[in-house]
Formats: structure tokens, sequence, C-alpha cells
């Protein structure tokens, strides 16, 4: 990846971090939680951040992301390491709580931030989609399964 790729994704990052796109509707406000490095080739797309991971400010810093690195075999300095893995969630930001959960992410970051994020990571040879979120975006509707 050359260095102007690099500068270019950075600045994007920036752009992302700064977005206040929603923020009427978040009940602890925008806190943008993305990460991604030029050079990463395992693309992680989850949900939304829970309230943990928001007051953290660091991707899957919850059961759920104990979880996943321990079915990828991994340990968190591997999996948060921007050079290998890219992270963006289909809401950036903790959406709230809701009827026996969290929201479901805000429709307003995949429509904003989603395409430009992946147009600057050219190396991403595994995508994961985690939840139905995710999976509808990129996969579309479910037509089930044939017979």
């Amino acid at each position: 990846m050359n260095k102007d790729s690099c500068s270019s994704l950075d600045s994007l990052l920036a752009d992302v971090r700064a977005c206040r796109a929603c923020a009427p509707h978040l009940p602890l406000g925008p806190r943008p939680i993305v990460r991604a490095g030029a050079d990463a080739r395992i693309l992680i797309v989850g949900q939304a951040p829970g309230a943990r991971v928001h007051a953290s400010g660091i991707p899957w810093d919850d059961a759920s992301g104990d979880r996943l690195r321990n079915w990828l075999g991994i340990d968190a300095a591997t999996f948060h390491d921007e050079s290998r893995f890219a992270i963006i969630p289909m809401g950036f930001c903790y959406p709230g709580r809701g009827n026996g959960g969290d929201k479901p992410p805000r429709r307003e970051c995949a429509q904003l931030w989603l395409d430009s994020l992946l147009g600057k990571l050219p190396d991403i040879q595994l995508t994961l989609l985690i939840g139905q979120y995710a999976q509808r975006h990129f996969l579309g509707a479910s037509q089930g399964f044939a017979d």
C-alpha cells in the first residue's frame, strides 16, 4: 500500500470519527468506533458497538469480542492490529437500549461512510459478516434454503 492511500484512509477515518450526523438520536452521544489500516486483509463487519465498547472506545471490548477472538484463535493484540484487521460496524455509535436489548444500528453510518471506507481497503481477502444487519446489507434478504 502506498503512502497516499494510507493518508487518504487516515483522513477518511478522522472524518468518520468526527461524524455527528445522528447525534440527536444517540442516548450517550456520538462516539464512532471504527478501526482500519490500509494493509488490512481481514474485514469484520458487525452491527453496532454496545454500551461497554462505547465507554472504552475499543471495538469488540466485551464478552462477544472475547468469544469472537476465541473462535478465531487469536489474542486481543492480533485482533486489534489494524494492519491485519479492519473493524467496521454497520452503525459506528452505540444506538441505545430498546425492547429486550440494544436498538438496531442506525442507518446513517452505512449510507454516509461504508462505501468510501471499503474503497480504501483494497487488500481485504476475507470478510466476516457478524449479525443480521451486516448480513442483510452485504448479502441481501434471505432467500431460504433449497430443498
